[in-house]
């Protein structure tokens, strides 16, 4: 039997990736890796156990190659309206399917974040 335990980010700038997700989603610094090489900060939303691990290699300029992004980090909104407002405002939604209800939040590397409604939608979606 396994569980869900961490998803992994890797960034370029550590202290804008924490500002971001700290300011768009609300997850806090859990624990940090500090080495000569490289950090790795584990974020937290206080309320699962599930963590987004944000990993800084020092030194490195040149931007991750993410592929052709088909792959991304789903979060669910309480408050699904209000949500949409405020990363709307901040300018945070890269992209929106109106017809599916959901948006995506794109991060300062260029990670993609689903936001989905609480409740219905994912009821609906592990039907299908």
């Amino acid at each position: 039997m396994f569980t869900f335990n961490h998803f992994n980010f890797n960034v370029k700038n550590l202290e804008e990736s924490l500002k971001f997700y700290h300011d768009a989603l609300g997850l806090e610094e859990i624990s940090r890796n500090d080495q000569p090489d490289f950090t790795i900060v584990f974020l937290g939303d206080g309320r699962t156990g599930f963590r987004l691990e944000l990993t800084y290699m020092k030194g490195r300029t040149k931007p991750y190659d993410l592929g052709e992004q088909e792959y991304h980090l789903a979060l669910t909104a309480d408050n699904f309206e209000k949500a949409h407002a405020y990363h709307k405002k901040n300018g945070w939604i890269c992209f929106e399917n109106t017809a599916m209800g959901i948006y995506f939040l794109e991060d300062p590397d260029g990670y993609w974040i689903e936001i989905v409604p609480d409740g219905a939608y994912m009821a609906a979606r592990t039907k299908e």
